[in-house]
């Protein structure tokens, strides 16, 4: 009995993907009841549920897309939107990272969808809303006043966004609090005698450089440090024009002696600035950048580093985007991370 059904088995595996149907017949439960199971309804009992769950894992099964969405009008699909041209590799993959731990148990997929500078960032968005390419969307480098997010409310599709908005409208977001960032790293400048400070913000148009350039004036009046000009520039510019703008800034008699950093990778076009003006970091400035690895130490181990958790925002942003397609409140999958300490690894003595 066991080798004829283990036969009958193979040979409808072998005729093509394995489909509810197979998993009925290798189960011996009715195709109702495993569709259910695969999908952990409460009415199927828990041993059924992981007996036909682990089957589907070991033939490989996998929910045809197209029966799918032709069933329940669901695409199973998250996009995440990016701007290919701005985004810096690791925050893409920590990103990614963080979405794909949370939707890996789901019926859920991730699809990357790009745009370049030269487009519209509302053009993507549009796209996947009028064809319904995806039951809900992610998007990043959030403005006050967000076309993106407006739309996708005006057409009823679940999103998060990565960022905050100011329009007044409710709806999911993940962000670091960088208002707090930015009085944290201009007390700890102020704690080690540093009066002169400069900010290389995020670009202008972005929420967050608001939430940034607020904390940094906040914090200098606080502590009655003054503000050397580094407006010229922002974290979107290349590294050679962040360096040379910082060399050229760093041969000044009144050049700042602190800087707040808001990327890693600008804080390397500083350091290297700061170098070629002749000046030593630790010594005669000292800098205070965001991370989201634990890098920046093994660049320069005299930089005071502050890390922001690019996977969390991942996870984050996906339990928002599934609570909302799930029947939650927008107003519900919001969260806000505070800064970590600001943290030194070793001073300069020389």
């Amino acid at each position: 009995m066991d080798r004829r059904r283990t036969e009958k088995n193979e040979e409808a595996l072998a005729q093509g993907r394995p489909t509810l149907k197979t998993l009925a017949f290798m189960t011996g439960l009715g195709v109702t009841t495993v569709s259910r199971a695969l999908k952990d309804a409460p009415e199927i009992g828990a041993e059924t549920r992981r007996r036909v769950q682990l089957v589907a894992k070991q033939i490989g099964y996998r929910p045809n897309r197209a029966g799918v969405r032709l069933r329940t009008g669901r695409t199973n699909v998250i996009s995440l939107v990016l701007n290919t041209e701005r985004e810096i590799m690791s925050f893409v993959s920590d990103i990614i990272y963080g979405v794909s731990e949370v939707i890996a148990d789901t019926p859920y997929h991730l699809i990357v969808t790009p745009y370049s500078r030269s487009q519209d960032p509302l053009d993507p968005i549009r796209y996947l809303v009028e064809t319904g390419s995806a039951d809900g969307v992610i998007i990043s480098r959030t403005q006050p006043n967000d076309p993106r997010a407006r739309y996708m409310l005006e057409h009823g599709i679940p999103f998060a966004t990565h960022g905050r908005t100011d329009m007044g409208l409710v709806h999911p977001y993940h962000d670091f609090d960088n208002y707090a960032f930015a009085v944290e790293a201009v007390r700890r400048l102020a704690s080690i005698g540093r009066r002169r400070l400069a900010l290389l913000s995020p670009p202008v148009g972005l929420t967050y450089h608001t939430h940034t350039v607020n904390g940094f004036a906040d914090a200098l009046s606080e502590v009655g440090a003054s503000e050397i000009p580094f407006n010229t520039v922002s974290i979107d510019h290349s590294i050679e024009q962040i360096r040379t703008r910082t060399a050229q800034v760093m041969r000044r008699e009144d050049r700042p002696d602190g800087f707040v950093s808001s990327a890693a990778a600008a804080t390397l076009a500083i350091v290297a600035g700061i170098e070629d003006a002749g000046l030593k970091l630790g010594r005669d400035v000292d800098v205070v950048s965001k991370q989201s690895s634990d890098l920046l130490h093994l660049f320069r181990p005299e930089l005071l580093v502050v890390n922001e958790n690019f996977r969390l925002a991942g996870s984050e942003l996906a339990r928002s985007v599934l609570g909302w397609i799930g029947g939650a409140t927008p107003g519900s999958l919001q969260s806000l991370s505070v800064p970590s300490e600001v943290l030194a690894y070793r001073r300069s003595v020389d």
